[in-house]
Protein backbone atom coordinates (compact mmCIF):
# COMPACT_ATOMS: atom_id res chain seq x y z
CA UNK A 1 0.00 0.00 0.00
CA UNK A 2 1.36 3.81 -0.66
CA UNK A 3 -0.19 6.69 1.30
CA UNK A 4 0.15 9.84 -0.61
CA UNK A 5 -0.23 13.23 1.02
CA UNK A 6 -0.25 16.58 -0.70
CA UNK A 7 0.08 19.91 1.21
CA UNK A 8 -1.60 22.90 -0.89
CA UNK A 9 -1.87 26.65 0.16
CA UNK A 10 -4.60 28.69 -1.11
CA UNK A 11 -5.32 32.02 -1.74
CA UNK A 12 -8.11 33.11 0.88
CA UNK A 13 -10.16 34.03 -2.18
CA UNK A 14 -9.69 30.66 -3.38
CA UNK A 15 -10.90 28.50 -0.38
CA UNK A 16 -13.97 27.99 -0.83
CA UNK A 17 -13.70 27.70 -5.10
CA UNK A 18 -11.23 24.54 -4.23
CA UNK A 19 -13.65 23.05 -1.38
CA UNK A 20 -16.32 23.08 -3.99
CA UNK A 21 -14.16 21.95 -6.69
CA UNK A 22 -13.38 18.71 -3.93
CA UNK A 23 -16.61 17.86 -3.03
CA UNK A 24 -17.53 17.99 -6.71
CA UNK A 25 -14.48 15.22 -7.43
CA UNK A 26 -14.27 13.31 -4.59
CA UNK A 27 -16.21 10.29 -4.86
CA UNK A 28 -14.50 9.86 -8.50
CA UNK A 29 -11.29 10.57 -6.99
CA UNK A 30 -12.39 7.73 -4.25
CA UNK A 31 -13.55 5.57 -6.50
CA UNK A 32 -10.74 5.21 -8.88
CA UNK A 33 -9.02 1.79 -9.36
CA UNK A 34 -6.23 1.18 -6.96
CA UNK A 35 -7.64 4.27 -4.37
CA UNK A 36 -8.45 2.53 -1.37
CA UNK A 37 -9.10 5.71 1.55
CA UNK A 38 -9.40 9.24 0.71
CA UNK A 39 -9.43 12.44 2.76
CA UNK A 40 -9.15 16.07 2.83
CA UNK A 41 -7.67 17.98 6.27
CA UNK A 42 -7.36 21.50 6.50
CA UNK A 43 -4.52 23.05 8.69
CA UNK A 44 -5.12 23.26 12.12
CA UNK A 45 -3.97 27.15 12.97
CA UNK A 46 -4.31 28.62 8.89
CA UNK A 47 -8.01 27.35 6.97
CA UNK A 48 -5.85 27.93 3.57
CA UNK A 49 -4.37 25.12 3.56
CA UNK A 50 -5.37 21.78 3.08
CA UNK A 51 -3.98 18.15 2.49
CA UNK A 52 -5.40 15.32 0.67
CA UNK A 53 -4.28 12.31 2.40
CA UNK A 54 -4.99 8.85 -0.07
CA UNK A 55 -4.18 5.44 0.29
CA UNK A 56 -3.47 3.26 -2.94
CA UNK A 57 -3.30 0.17 -3.27
CA UNK A 58 0.58 0.32 -5.45
CA UNK A 59 2.95 3.13 -7.25
CA UNK A 60 1.19 2.12 -10.91
CA UNK A 61 -2.38 2.70 -9.00
CA UNK A 62 -1.63 6.62 -8.14
CA UNK A 63 0.54 7.01 -11.74
CA UNK A 64 -2.63 5.65 -13.38
CA UNK A 65 -4.41 8.29 -11.36
CA UNK A 66 -1.90 11.02 -12.32
CA UNK A 67 -2.38 10.18 -15.82
CA UNK A 68 -6.10 10.30 -16.15
CA UNK A 69 -8.20 12.62 -17.86
CA UNK A 70 -9.76 13.01 -14.46
CA UNK A 71 -6.28 14.32 -12.38
CA UNK A 72 -5.87 16.29 -15.71
CA UNK A 73 -9.13 17.90 -14.76
CA UNK A 74 -8.98 18.58 -11.27
CA UNK A 75 -5.49 19.18 -10.88
CA UNK A 76 -5.87 22.16 -13.69
CA UNK A 77 -8.68 23.27 -11.74
CA UNK A 78 -6.51 23.56 -8.71
CA UNK A 79 -3.38 24.71 -9.26
CA UNK A 80 -4.88 27.91 -10.51
CA UNK A 81 -6.02 28.34 -6.85
CA UNK A 82 -2.23 27.52 -5.42
CA UNK A 83 -0.52 30.82 -3.11
CA UNK A 84 2.57 28.69 -2.85
CA UNK A 85 3.96 25.61 -4.47
CA UNK A 86 2.37 22.19 -3.13
CA UNK A 87 4.12 19.57 -1.27
CA UNK A 88 3.69 15.74 -2.36
CA UNK A 89 4.84 12.83 -0.73
CA UNK A 90 4.66 9.10 -0.84
CA UNK A 91 4.97 6.89 2.33
CA UNK A 92 4.16 3.53 3.13
CA UNK A 93 3.37 1.74 6.57
CA UNK A 94 6.76 1.13 9.21
CA UNK A 95 5.19 0.93 12.15
CA UNK A 96 1.48 0.99 13.43
CA UNK A 97 0.19 1.26 17.12
CA UNK A 98 -3.40 0.67 17.61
Amino acid sequence: MLIRIVRMTFRPEERQNFLTLFDEKKEKIRHFPGCTHLELLEDYNDPNIFSTYSYWDSEADLNNYRHSDLFAEVWANTKSKFAAKPIAFSLKNYIKVD
